[in-house]
This record gives structure tokens, C-alpha cells and sequence, in this order.
């Protein structure tokens, strides 16, 4: 299963006055080079915020850092903050916050001061739940606006380049220049879509703190429609709440000279977006299904792009069968047995070594993550056969849930073929066992 909340264009209440310096370079070198964790299609990286390291997801899609989850960070301190208002995608109201400004971000040996964030107050606005690891925050434009940033996705490996001739001239030789614009702080590409047969203009975001291919607004013009064969889905929880919406099939969909056909789109509902402030001719997004499939380079600076196929390139365009989506909820102690170490005992008498035979095992306690089931898709497989949202995974086909992350159980849900998933869950105190079909009903 893909996250779809990670796209969260943030339309604030106000804007901010004053333009920030972005990362620089403050050590003498050029270029810098960062592993990453990739999880979902989304990127994150690890960045200290006034000295205290926090772990962000990288995502071009919104214009301000944010900062949530802050809970087990008690020491974080904040200087000049004020209440404010943050609003964007969903069906539901604003959020309160905090606007704080003066702010130290270090991303190895790049630095970036007097940098302004805003901190969500709603302990219910988690990503860490979905992800299955601890998420702090959100950073998009001053991550890229200074430098050139290569994202290489296949070896989990982000490169900050100083952006100077002799580094734009290396990287030209070995990718594909597409012209883009930045726009309100973010980046869009003129592109095409083939609907019905009939190969359509469209101007999309770069997002990729969207983990989906590509959204669609069937509401920006009357030649986006939603395929005959689509479902109702629930796409994804922004700002302002759930967002909502259809996925169905496209014939094809461009990139410069990269072609992609038959891929899964996704249409989210106008209710979902009306609190997003959308720049002229927008009508979607490109999300982080797409860029995974290249090593990705952007230059804002100059407003281009530049693009290399990877060994992803070629995989099937797939999407979750089951019908359910899959949250992280807490940790349990779990009991294990390992190996004991046989230690020889040498005999004061002999120089033979004597080992024990009474076990060749230990128990030991680990703390394991639980899973729950956060959604169930109306009339999807899973909800034909009675799963409920709150229920607890315990067993995927046989096998104990602790064992995976939860990315390995979402990756059981996403099926080219036909499939029988077996989940045994917990609810009200019992235990339940089901089994279905993972269908593709596009």
C-alpha cells in the first residue's frame, strides 16, 4: 500500500514577508553526499533542527518546513513563535499552529539560518503511524531552492551539489534536460496524458512527497475524465483532513521523451481540494511512483530538470488489492528464542573440552511493532468479508505481522496477479481468521 497523505500542499492563512537564504555550502566543498531511507516512494532524510536531529520527509510538493511529532523531542526549544492557522489538502477545517522564526537547520555539512517553520499543535497529525518509522517533519523549497540536489533513488543516495559550471556541465553529459518553472516556491512540468485516446496538455506538480503516479483534476478542464473502470478510495489525510477521491487506468502518460502506459492514476474529489490555492493551468501532480524510476536531478535556480533512467524504470504500475490500509499502533513485548553460546570448559586434568548439553537455546524479549487496520475500502475484497477498521493484525499467511515492517505487509497487498491473502486479526478480545482474493478490478 502507498501513503497518498503525503501530498500536503499547505495554503497558509497568511504568507510569509521576507525571502530565507536556503542551505549553503559554509566548508569550502561542492558537493556532499547523504544516504536516505526510501519507504513508499517517499525520501527521508535526517536534518538537525537548533542542534537536535529530526528525520524529514523530503517532498517539493509544499513550500514551508513543518514540524510535527514532537513528543519524545522535549528538548527542542523554539525562539519568536506565534499562534497561526495552516490549512490544505482534505475535507475539513484548519489546524492550529505555530509560526517560529530564527532557526538553525543543518543537513551534514550544509547550513541554513535564520530559517522560519511551523509547528502542528494536533497530536493526532502523525505520519509516523503510516510510515512505520518515527517522522518529524516536512521540508520542501529552501531543501532545493540554492543548490543542485540529485536525487538517486535506486542506491538511496541524495547529492547536494554547489551550483557552479563545472558541476551543471558533469551532470549534463549523462541526463535528459527538461525544462521546468517554479512557481510560488515548487516545481511544474508541461507534459501530456492519453485519455480515451485523445493525448491531452497538462501542467503538474512535481510532488514528490506524493507517493501515487499521478493526480488528476477531472475539474481543471472538460478533456480529463475519470476512467470507465475506476473505484472510490480513500486517498491519503492532509492538513485538513481525509482526502478522498477515484483511481482508474490511463492509456498513457509523458515525460519529456519517456513514455509510460497503463499506469494507476488518481482523482481526488473537488471537496478534498478546495482549500489548495492552485497556481494558473495546474491540473495535477507527479508523484514519487513516477521519479523513483529515474535518478532525478533539480535545478530551481534555473528552473530545469534532469532526468536518467534507473532500474526501476521498466516495473509494472501496481496498486493495493486488498482494500485495506495499514497503520502502525504501538509496540508490544514480543518473546524469542535464540542460540546460546556453548562455552568449552577445560578440564583441570585433561586438555579435553567438556561443553554443556543441557539447551541450546535462551529466551529473549523484544519490543515489536503492532499493526492495525486504519480503513476499509467500501466494497473491496477485504470489506466483503467483514474486515473492520481498528481490527489487529496478528497473522499474514501464517506468518506473525511482528516479523515485517510495514512496508513488507503493504508490498503483500499490491499483486500483478491473482492472489489469496490469509489475515488473522484480533477484535474485541478474539480472534478472527479471513481469506480472500487480492482482484484487480482495473
Amino acid at each position: 500500500m502507498l501513503k497518498r497523505l503525503f501530498l500536503i500542499t499547505i495554503s497558509l492563512l497568511f504568507l510569509p514577508v521576507f525571502s530565507q537564504q536556503g542551505f549553503l555550502f559554509e566548508d569550502g566543498n561542492s558537493k556532499i553526499k547523504i544516504p536516505f531511507k526510501l519507504i513508499n516512494n517517499l525520501v527521508f532524510v535526517p536534518i538537525k533542527v537548533n542542534g537536535i536531529e529530526l528525520n524529514f520527509l523530503l517532498d517539493t510538493g509544499v513550500s514551508e518546513t513543518i514540524l510535527f511529532s514532537l513528543e519524545e523531542k522535549k528538548e527542542m526549544r523554539f525562539l519568536n513563535t506565534e499562534k497561526v492557522l495552516l490549512r490544505g489538502l482534505g475535507n475539513q477545517t484548519a489546524v492550529e499552529g505555530l509560526k517560529s522564526t530564527n532557526n538553525v537547520l543543518e543537513f551534514s555539512t550544509l547550513k541554513m539560518r535564520q530559517h522560519m517553520l511551523y509547528i502542528v499543535l494536533d497530536p493526532e497529525f502523525n505520519l509516523s503511524s503510516q510510515i512505520g518509522i518515527p517522522v518529524n517533519g516536512i521540508i520542501g523549497y529552501q531543501f532545493f531552492k540554492n543548490n543542485l540536489v540529485e536525487i538517486n533513488y535506486r542506491k538511496k543516495v541524495i547529492v547536494v551539489y554547489k551550483d557552479s559550471p563545472r558541476n551543471k556541465s558533469r551532470i549534463e553529459k549523462k541526463f535528459k534536460v527538461i525544462p521546468i518553472t517554479v512557481e510560488k516556491s515548487k516545481p511544474y512540468l508541461k507534459t501530456t496524458v492519453t485519455l480515451e485516446n485523445e493525448e491531452i496538455p497538462v501542467k503538474l506538480l512535481i510532488d514528490i512527497g506524493n507517493s501515487d503516479a499521478v493526480w488528476l483534476f477531472e475539474d481543471r478542464t472538460k478533456k480529463i475524465n475519470i476512467p470507465f473502470k475506476n473505484f472510490d478510495d480513500f486517498l491519503g489525510k492532509g492538513f485538513s483532513g481525509d482526502i478522498e477521491g477515484k483511481r482508474g487506468r490511463i492509456q498513457k502518460f509523458k515525460v519529456a521523451d519517456f513514455e509510460f502506459s497503463n499506469l494507476v492514476a488518481s482523482f481526488p474529489d473537488s471537496i478534498s481540494i478546495r482549500n489548495v490555492s492552485m497556481v494558473p493551468g495546474r491540473m495535477g501532480s507527479i508523484g514519487g511512483e513516477i521519479m523513483k524510476r529515474f535518478d532525478v536531478v533539480f535545478d530551481y535556480q534555473n528552473e530545469l530538470l534532469y532526468l536518467k533512467k534507473n532500474g526501476n524504470y521498466a516495473a509494472a504500475f501496481s496498486y493495493n488489492n486488498s482494500g485495506i490500509e495499514i497503520q502502525h499502533n504501538g509496540l508490544q513485548w514480543v518473546q524469542e528464542t535464540v542460540p546460546m553460546e556453548t562455552v568449552p570448559l577445560r578440564s583441570r586434568t585433561s586438555e579435553t573440552n567438556v561443553y554443556s548439553t543441557k539447551s541450546d537455546f535462551k529466551y529473549k524479549f523484544k519490543l515489536k511493532p503492532i499493526y492495525e487496520i486504519a480503513h476499509v475500502r467500501k466494497n473491496s475484497a477485504a470489506a466483503n468479508i467483514g474486515l473492520q477498521k481498528g481490527d489487529i493484525l496478528l497473522k499474514v499467511n501464517s506468518s506473525a505481522t511482528y516479523k515485517y515492517s510495514l512496508e513488507n505487509i503493504n508490498s503483500m497487498f499490491r499483486s500483478e496477479g491473482l492472489k489469496w491473502i490469509t489475515l488473522e486479526v484480533e477484535r474485541d478480545n478474539q480472534v478472527l481468521k479471513f481469506r480472500f482474493k487480492l482482484d484487480d478490478i482495473l
